[in-house]
């Protein structure tokens, strides 16, 4: 008898003649069975509270609006902004296969949330299972008798959303939603940073004995699968003579030059034996496409390392610089700074409205951020669409083309005046100082706290899009908890 209730009742719930939203118990003599879900977004089971046991999920909601997340929330145009990922669908259609956990809403907040927590993809997991302010943050309800467990599903995620990233598209959504509680929007200061990667610090010597672990086990394999003696080296004897070079405390110049030299040979030998072989055996399929590519991208530093060597100036620029086996897309930024002269990551060209950082331009590849002042200028009136009459930069933005567009469009800088010094106005060099002044504090201070507070001092992305989208979410993470903070402080001002 109990059997076959619960083999109709299963089949009622499997063709949605009831709701799966009962809470729990099994069915026992005359006690009516409820089916609990995984996961429940919060916009579908709200109208099903109709108990005054559901009073309590009302305190959680009250307590969450009050909380510094619940003041996140608020400000965050999350449909706008699922809408413009591409994860609404404008003309709705039924979907095949599994039914998402998270909303296209959840999805985005669940980035904020990540970026804001500085958590890892397991340990924010734990915490969505535990938290109900971080469930109601993503508009979900976790089962605390069945909880989540494959963290793998934040890295889907992120994947995700990297594919669909726009990123001035989404600023727009943010800037509209943000406007009305921003002032000084003709006030615009611009400079330029670089976040850095999570990477071991490149040398020709690491980056060659990477590059031939890689390779080497990929030609033994080959000739396993061939039948053939593999082809003699002395992989051994380089193996030993660079550990001895890694133990070494200091390293010679000549010491440096006849490791590389050997590196060099080695990897050269192995590299042509593997195109030997995939040249005579064509439809052996030895090699996958993930592998050919690792070759293909090998051989490239390969002979960027060897033409450097050849060349024999240490200090000599090589172009689209490959530094990193795993990450081929990062390039050395040169930031002439006292500590790091030279940086590895993605280079952003930054701007900053009553304290609210907007990205101008993102590239792995260096640029000069002197050029970009015009487009600065040109997209903070785009997203706000005030007139831009004040701007500070650092010196590398006062070339003569910016002067002159400054001049031509009235625009009052904090650039040093050029030439024989001429006599202001106390009003305008008042400005200029202040100006100068906010911009060696203000952007210095905003880079300084996305980097310290939001994840954003060494990405750990594994691919170039996800370190773009852990980027951009930083950012716009640090502007909306200021945001939400400034606006808390006003309304405690305003209630004493």
């Amino acid at each position: 008898m109990i059997v076959s209730v619960i083999k109709i009742l299963y089949l009622c719930i499997r063709n949605k003649k009831i709701p799966q939203t009962a809470l729990d118990g099994p069915f026992w003599g005359k006690r009516k069975l409820i089916v609990m879900a995984k996961v429940q977004q919060i916009s579908e089971i709200t109208p099903s509270f109709a108990f005054t046991e559901f009073d309590f999920y009302k305190d959680y909601e009250e307590s969450f609006k009050k909380s510094e997340i619940g003041r996140i929330h608020t400000l965050l145009p999350l449909h706008e902004m699922a809408v413009r990922f591409g994860l609404v669908d404008t003309h709705p259609r039924k979907k095949v296969g599994r039914k998402s956990y998270f909303s296209p809403e959840g999805k985005v907040a669940l980035m904020f949330l990540k970026s804001y927590t500085g958590l890892s993809a397991p340990k924010l997991m734990d915490q969505l299972n535990a938290n109900i302010h971080y469930q109601i943050f993503c508009g979900i309800r976790i089962n605390s008798r069945n909880p989540l467990t494959n963290y793998k599903l934040i890295d889907d995620i992120i994947l995700e959303l990297s594919n669909r990233l726009k990123i001035q598209i989404q600023q727009e959504a943010l800037a509209e939603a943000w406007k009305p509680y921003m002032k000084n929007l003709d006030t615009l200061y611009t400079d330029a940073t670089c976040y850095e990667s999570a990477m071991r610090y490149p040398t020709d010597a690491k980056l060659l004995w990477e590059c031939i672990e890689k390779v080497y086990p990929m030609m033994c394999e080959a000739s396993r699968e061939l039948g053939i003696h593999r082809m003699r080296t002395k992989y051994l004897d380089v193996s030993r003579d660079n550990m001895a070079y890694v133990k070494q405390r200091r390293h010679t110049k000549q010491r440096t030059h006849k490791i590389i030299r050997r590196l060099l040979g080695l990897l050269g030998k192995i590299l042509a034996e593997l195109r030997r072989l995939n040249r005579e055996n064509p439809c052996a399929g030895l090699f996958s496409d993930k592998q050919l590519a690792e070759i293909e991208m090998i051989t490239k530093i390969y002979r960027q390392q060897r033409n450097h060597q050849k060349s024999g100036n240490a200090k000599e620029s090589i172009p689209n610089r490959i530094v990193s086996v795993n990450k081929p897309y990062v390039r050395p930024i040169v930031r002439g700074k006292e500590i790091k002269k030279v940086e590895f990551g993605a280079k952003c060209n930054n701007i900053l409205i009553d304290g609210m950082s907007f990205i101008e331009k993102l590239s792995f590849n260096a640029f000069n951020e002197g050029t970009r002042l015009v487009h600065c200028v040109k997209l903070a009136e785009k997203l706000f669409g005030e007139k831009i009459t004040k701007l500070g930069g650092d010196c590398s933005y006062s070339g003569n083309d910016n002067r002159t567009f400054c001049s031509d469009e009235n625009i009052v800088t904090s650039f040093v005046q050029k030439g024989k010094k001429r006599e202001a106005s106390a009003s305008v060099s008042l400005v200029r100082k202040e100006l100068a002044r906010v911009r060696a504090t203000a952007m210095e201070g905003s880079f300084g706290t996305q980097k310290e507070h939001y994840g954003l001092k060494r990405i750990n992305g594994r691919i170039k899009k996800t370190e773009i989208l852990i980027i951009f979410f930083g950012i716009h993470t640090a502007n909306t908890v200021q945001l939400a903070r400034r606006i808390a402080k006003a309304e405690l001002s305003q209630a004493a």
